[in-house]
């Protein structure tokens, strides 16, 4: 299965931390599945492995759709998750233990799936200044042309409506 839009694990952390809590606002979490079911959003599995390590009520949440969450082991993300990793280390300003903190996570496989099936990246993070020691998700997307945007953004584009309904 492939999906127009990928999402980083930050984009359900946050969303279940911050501003829409599984139990105040189920509507977002019905947003999400409406979506993982007509094919237009999805993830990862290393996200999924990240997510299902928090021993949380997203971790339970998770672990009944494991299906949204898709192979990284296809030869297009391999070769591209490689490039990844070999312009990272060497980038002459990213440093430890930045990069060896950002190669062990999903965040490259996300960059290299959505590369390999031209999908956009859905992430909290913001991009850092070119100056910056640290690998950011928005920077790494900018020099391989993966197109991304936040939460926000996504549902603003797939007509989110999370009106309360008595």
């Amino acid at each position: 299965m492939s999906f127009s839009y990928l999402l980083d694990a930050n984009t359900y952390i946050q969303a279940k931390n911050f501003h829409y809590r599984m139990h105040i606002v189920p509507g977002f979490w019905d947003w999400l599945d409406l979506h993982f079911h007509n094919g237009a959003v999805g993830s990862i599995r290393p996200v999924r492995d990240e997510l299902e390590a928090g021993k949380d009520q997203l971790s339970d949440w998770v672990k009944e759709r494991r299906d949204v969450f898709v192979p990284v082991d296809d030869e297009a993300t391999q070769t591209a998750f490689a490039d990844i990793a070999n312009f990272v280390m060497t980038h002459d300003v990213f440093a430890e233990p930045h990069t060896t903190t950002f190669l062990d996570g999903a965040d490259p496989w996300l960059i290299a799936k959505a590369i390999a099936c031209g999908a956009e990246v859905i992430t909290q993070e913001t991009r850092v200044a070119a100056n910056s020691k640290k690998v950011k998700v928005p920077n790494l997307c900018e020099v391989y042309r993966v197109p991304y945007r936040n939460t926000y953004d996504l549902m603003d584009l797939l007509e989110a409506r999370l009106v309360l309904d008595r």
